[in-house]
C-alpha cells in the first residue's frame, strides 16, 4: 500500500482543510498508508539554524521523505496559501545534507485541495502549484478540488460537504492512487 502524506495549511484546530484532510483518510481506508503530518512546531527558516538540523525539521523531513504522495489542503488568505505552509516548504526544499542538492520534495508526487471563501482557493491553489513545480515536486494538476464554504461554516466551524463535493473529493482520491501507481 502507497502511504499519502496529509498535510493541512492551517495549524487552527477546527481548520476546515483539516476537516477535509480527514474526510480524504476515511475515503482512502484500507487503499492507502494515511497520517496527517503535524508540523505546528517548526520554527522559521533561517540559514543560520539550518545546520546542525533542527530536530523537528529533521522528524518532518523523515516523514515527507518517507510518503509517496502528499496531498495538500491549504485555506486561502489574501489570495494565497498560508505562511505556516510556506515556511514548511521552505524547510522541506532546503539540500538535506550539507554541499548536497537532494532535498525532501523533489520528485515527490502531489495533489491540491481548498477550502475557502467564494473563490473555493482558487488563488491559494494556483500559487501553491506554482511554488510546488519550482521545488520540484511532481503536481497532479488535475483534479484539484476547491470547496467553496458558506457562511454556516464559519458560524458552525464545521465543514459541511455536500454530496457533490463528496464525489468529488472521492474523485481525487483515485486519481491520485492512480498517479501514485496504486
Amino acid at each position: 500500500m502507497k502511504k499519502i502524506l496529509l498535510i493541512s495549511g492551517s495549524l487552527r484546530r477546527q481548520s476546515f482543510n483539516t476537516q477535509m484532510a480527514r474526510e480524504a483518510a476515511k475515503l482512502l481506508e484500507g487503499r492507502a498508508r494515511v497520517k496527517l503530518l503535524d508540523f505546528s512546531a517548526l520554527p522559521y527558516m533561517n540559514q543560520d539554524r539550518e545546520q546542525p538540523v533542527p530536530e523537528v525539521v529533521a522528524r518532518v523531513r523523515m516523514e515527507v521523505q518517507s510518503a509517496d504522495g502528499l496531498w495538500f489542503f491549504t485555506p486561502e488568505y489574501n489570495y494565497s496559501y498560508p505562511g505556516v505552509l510556506k515556511n514548511m516548504l521552505d524547510w522541506m526544499s532546503r539540500p538535506v545534507k550539507p554541499g548536497e542538492t537532494a532535498t525532501a520534495v523533489a520528485g515527490k508526487k502531489a495533489a491540491i485541495c481548498a477550502a475557502a471563501g467564494r473563490s473555493a482557493g482558487a488563488g491559494a491553489r494556483a500559487k501553491l502549484s506554482e511554488l510546488l513545480q519550482a521545488i520540484k515536486v511532481d503536481l497532479m494538476a488535475e483534479p484539484q478540488l476547491g470547496v467553496v464554504l458558506d457562511r454556516e461554516a464559519f458560524t458552525s466551524d464545521a465543514l459541511s460537504l455536500t454530496d457533490e463535493q463528496r464525489a468529488e473529493l472521492a474523485e481525487q482520491a483515485d486519481a491520485f492512487l492512480s498517479y501514485l501507481g496504486e
